[in-house]
């Protein structure tokens, strides 16, 4: 039988093995140089590009005079990017560029699987005097305590936690800052909650079209956007209420003192079918002079700016009329069923405290308001001393005012949007 030879032996197939293996290697150099030349590339272009937009940006800047204005800033260093709409026009030709408080202060937060950025205002300066505190504030919730949606069926705001309501009243009568009596206690989930609720209660329901909203520039960055956020047909945002000439009713928010600017407000518009909502959330002796109790129709407070717990969203309403307190309440029940009785009772503990510590003798604890205070004046000193040393800032002076509750004069100090806060002015 005749002998096959094979058309490759070993030698061979190993031979075209080595070769396909080095092809392969080549090839897979080659395509890493080009990758690696390509990115390079790209990332020089982006290098250029970014270069290019500094230049630009910094010869805007020459070219127009530029003044900052800024306010107290205790938090880390804040981001510079600005949107058309924190913009806003004012008399006299200036632009006032509110810096919204969720793109100002930024805190990164890092895990293995995953880089995430979250920008928020902070408020934590207080903390030193709630360490100091200790287990003064420290409450105990049974686990078969607050089962029930109900906390008093007998009030009007039918979620309010008595004990809560009680030191509300007695904190207000303690700072002198604010009349309760005849109004009615409306609890909400932060004061945000509560200002929709004023919306809602305030608004027709059968008008033609909405009720416009405005308030006096420069005002809080988010409330443009708080009000329009649902596009209600009931209430939408109209502005700046110097510039506010439309006829019929309106809607005008007047926070006192101001956040971002910390001056004293009163109504702008005064027109007849205006209605008022007095947001008073920085009415506390560490930021301005307690000058008289506020005695307003619809007035906003909130735990985080009061006592430093905005983590607790806890905030409240003093309303006049019952039928508008009632809506208000409607309004939480339609969008929460309510408002957490745990935060309201940790709420209550911590005004407790606060109260406790500005009594005039026989507390062992420093006055939290004079703690606070004291604070707030040390970040003002020191924000002033760079403003002038760099030559290039200004912070607004506004005049002291006598307090009724620290019993001294000084100036406001105000801390703007969760205690942190800049107000930028271009001339």
């Amino acid at each position: 039988m005749a002998k096959i030879t094979p058309l490759f032996s070993l030698k061979n197939l190993l031979v075209v093995s080595l070769a396909l293996n080095v092809s392969l290697i080549w090839r897979a150099m080659h395509e890493s140089e080009k990758c690696n030349f390509d990115s390079s590339f790209s990332l020089q272009q982006q290098r250029r590009s970014v270069m290019a937009g500094c230049v630009l940006k910094e010869k805007e800047h020459v070219s127009e005079r530029t003044h900052l204005s800024l306010s107290s800033s205790p938090s880390p260093s804040p981001s510079s990017s600005l949107t058309s709409t924190d913009i806003q026009s004012q008399d006299g030709g200036e632009r006032i560029i509110n810096v919204d408080h969720d793109a100002v202060f930024a805190r990164v937060d890092k895990d293995s699987s995953n880089s995430k950025s979250h920008c928020f205002g902070d408020p934590t300066m207080y903390e030193k005097y709630w360490q100091k505190a200790g287990d003064k504030t420290t409450i105990v919730i049974p686990g078969w305590q607050s089962l029930s949606y109900f906390s008093d069926v007998r009030n009007l705001c039918w979620f309010l936690e008595p004990e809560f309501a009680k030191e509300v009243v007695r904190l207000h009568k303690v700072v002198g800052n604010a009349i309760t009596e005849n109004h009615h206690i409306v609890v909400g989930t932060g004061s945000t909650q509560l200002f929709q609720a004023a919306l809602y209660a305030l608004s027709s329901q059968d008008a033609s079209e909405p009720i416009s909203v405005v308030s006096a520039a420069p005002y809080y960055s988010s409330y443009p956007s708080i009000t329009d956020c649902v596009k209600s047909r009931l209430y939408k945002w109209a502005g700046d209420a110097k510039r506010f000439n439309k006829d019929g009713p309106y809607i005008e928010l007047v926070t006192s003192p101001n956040n971002p600017d910390g001056s004293v407000r009163q109504s702008v518009v005064n027109r007849s079918g205006g209605i008022l909502v007095h947001d008073l959330a920085y009415y506390w002796p560490q930021y301005t002079s307690i000058t008289y109790p506020a005695d307003h129709d619809l007035m906003l407070f909130t735990v985080s700016k009061s006592t430093g717990h905005a983590g607790t969203r806890i905030g409240w309403a003093l309303v006049k009329d019952m039928e508008v307190a009632k809506k208000m309440t409607k309004y939480i029940e339609l969008n929460t069923i309510g408002v957490s009785k745990d935060s309201q009772l940790r709420a209550a503990k911590v005004l407790k405290v606060v109260s406790d510590s500005c009594k005039p003798s026989g507390s062992e604890d420093e006055c939290f308001f004079e703690f606070t205070n004291h604070q707030m004046s040390t970040r003002w000193k020191q924000l002033r001393m760079a403003v002038q040393k760099s030559g290039l800032f200004s912070v607004p002076e506004l005049p002291s005012q006598f307090c009724t509750f620290l019993g001294r004069a000084f100036e406001p100090q105000p801390g703007n949007s969760s205690v942190n806060a800049f107000h930028v002015t271009f001339l």
